[in-house]
């Protein structure tokens, strides 16, 4: 299976001494015609052989290898050159190597005897599935099952074997990969339109788990836009899917492609009840991309770091409802930069789309074509304001850089001391280093402003909905504020920008 590398779902996947091939996961389908569903009696339940007739021919198993050094005469397998455990097959170390990333249970990691010859040899590297997007030969699979691959052998359900070609670069952030095989007049799969799709209705898969070609799965739909990384939202089923299922397909009752299976949970290495499939109409965008001139995914950025708008905090500073992406830190000279965006905004909209959830930020600035102009609404100091910015290609996001030390002692104020703070004045070079106008440094922190997770060297600039310039300004609100309700603070901590709630002792 996929090892998912999504920030926003840490699946924890926990492999069995039994577990054999290589793990994979499927997903929801699209709704299920009126006259298959089953009645309140359990009556007229689906029929799948016609969908099974339909689309299995254009799904095919794909076979990966990859180029070895070996000992002769040295032990076991997989290039560690150590004895497999009792009972524990080269397949069972392959599931845990490909899948998981682990070493075998009592298998250490060694490497090759400089003492001895290495030779190079083809070697299997893992089982997945695929399906056929055209009649040339062009075929869609998960990423991670042709990654870091040097030879990908295709076999269709007739038993004639290809070598394939992978298009273009895999794109690992939506797991989406394309290969191309030296073939015409093959039969293709139809493509469904994810947005019908409802929870509920009937979906099936067809793959390969653990190498077992052409198996045939069903299920339902058990949520839709299930959020797990930056860029996709998932489809959830409970459709069988085991390791070898990556990269086939979710279909529904019209036999239309709607997905492709990638994730699982679980924590056997086997199939627990729940699977997730990229949804195909972001599969589609992605695989355009690879077939084009580049064969490479483009996506726009706008230089920013985000965090959810958690309900305390929105109601705090009046914006209503958890909503919207919270701009912990602003890249210098991005277009968000650029734009006029600030570190304690609040994105609610962009290009005229709500901004629900800050995972849906990424998604639609990713999916805008760099260069162009789009329209931004942010939320700052208990008002909205519209700006433009001019979106710009994505790139490897840049390390964050620690505040600089303070050149003066805490100055403690009775204002401060009330809500368990004690603050200093930054210096015209700590604020250049920051690249802020104003705000004061924290010198300590204890009490209610320690429980909130302030700590010594954070730099508060803004209080409630008022920005903070000094020691004096700071003390002049603080004095203002109601203790008896909580206090939201807008601080920096390096280049994150953060909101946490000084609350009223108990």
């Amino acid at each position: 299976m996929f090892r998912i590398e999504w920030k926003t779902l840490r699946m924890r996947l926990a492999v069995s001494a039994l577990a054999v091939g290589a793990a994979v996961a499927l997903v929801p389908a699209q709704p299920v015609l009126a006259q298959s569903a089953p009645n309140r009696q359990g009556g007229n339940l689906p029929d799948f052989t016609e969908l099974v007739e339909q689309v299995g021919p254009a799904v095919v198993n794909i076979r990966t290898l990859e180029r070895a050094r070996s000992n002769p005469g040295g032990g076991g397998g997989g290039g560690g050159g150590g004895q497999l455990p009792p009972g524990m097959d080269e397949e069972m170390q392959e599931f845990f190597r490909r899948f998981f990333g682990q070493p075998l249970p009592g298998v250490p990691r060694q490497g090759p005897r400089p003492d001895r010859p290495q030779e190079e040899e083809a070697r299997p590297r893992g089982v997945g599935s695929g399906f056929i997007l055209t009649q040339d030969g062009f075929v869609m699979t998960n990423a991670h099952v042709v990654e870091g691959a040097e030879e990908v052998i295709v076999t269709l359900p007739d038993k004639r074997e290809f070598k394939a070609k992978v298009v273009g670069t895999p794109d690992k952030r939506t797991d989406v990969a394309v290969i191309k095989i030296d073939a015409t007049g093959l039969p293709a799969v139809r493509i469904g339109d994810v947005s019908k799709l409802k929870v509920g209705e009937w979906v099936m898969a067809i793959g390969s788990p653990f190498g077992l070609e052409n198996t045939v799965t069903a299920g339902i739909v058990s949520a839709k836009a299930r959020e797990t990384g930056d860029y996709l939202p998932f489809i959830q089923t409970d459709v069988a899917i085991n390791p070898g299922n990556s990269g086939g397909p979710l279909i529904n009752m019209r036999g239309e492609v709607i997905g492709i299976n990638s994730q699982i949970y679980s924590r056997s290495g086997g199939f627990m009840g729940i699977s997730f499939a990229i949804p195909i109409d972001e599969a589609i965008r992605v695989a355009d991309q690879l077939r084009g001139p580049s064969g490479r995914v483009v996506r726009g950025r706008i230089g920013v770091q985000i965090d959810q708008v958690t309900k305390d905090v929105a109601e705090s500073l009046g914006l209503g409802r958890p909503q919207g992406a919270l701009v912990r830190s602003v890249e210098a000279g991005s277009p968000a930069d650029r734009a006029g965006i600030e570190a304690g905004d609040i994105i609610t909209r962009f290009d005229g789309k709500t901004i629900e959830r800050a995972t849906d930020l990424p998604r639609l600035v990713g999916n805008t074509k760099p260069g162009s102009r789009s329209s931004l609404t942010v939320f700052r100091r208990g008002g909205t304001r519209e700006l433009n910015i001019q979106v710009a290609e994505i790139e490897p996001e840049k390390p964050v850089r620690r505040a600089a030390a303070p050149e003066e002692k805490p100055k403690g104020s009775a204002a401060a001391q009330s809500v368990g703070l004690a603050v200093s004045d930054l210096s015209d070079a700590q604020k250049k280093e920051l690249k802020i106008k104003g705000g004061v440094r924290v010198e300590a922190a204890t009490e209610s402003a320690a429980r909130a997770g302030i700590r010594e060297g954070d730099v508060i600039v803004q209080i409630g909905n008022t920005e903070i310039n000094s020691v004096r300004e700071f003390d002049a609100v603080v004095a203002k504020v109601d203790k008896t309700k909580p206090i939201p603070v807008l601080l920096r901590r390096g280049e994150l920008a953060t909101y946490l709630l000084i609350r009223p002792s108990r």
